[in-house]
């Protein structure tokens, strides 16, 4: 489940630091994930990078600026609900 790629000028133990999170990993890219912005207009994101913090992950999708945040399901799919503009500013909001 882990094993994925790191976002360009981070390691593992900055993208630790600014979350507070010192179990975030790096997921592999082959599941479902969900844009959910509004009932009946959900949107499936092909994911670059996903990154996992507990329950919560940021998702950084292919030709996309933003990162995404939302629920890791049981079923390893992403449900997401907010967008970042910048990684910094999606860390610090976890």
């Amino acid at each position: 489940m882990a094993d994925g790629q790191l976002p360009a000028g981070w390691t593992l133990e900055e993208i630790r630091e600014v979350s507070g999170d010192q179990e975030s990993v790096a997921l592999d890219t082959d599941r479902i994930v969900t844009w959910v912005s509004r009932p009946g207009e959900d949107e499936q994101l092909h994911p670059e990078i996903i990154l996992r913090f507990h329950g919560l992950c940021l998702v950084k999708a292919i030709s996309d600026e933003d990162w995404y945040m939302g629920s890791l399901n049981d079923d390893g799919s992403v449900d997401c609900w907010s967008a970042y503009g910048d990684l910094y500013e999606a860390l610090r909001g976890l």
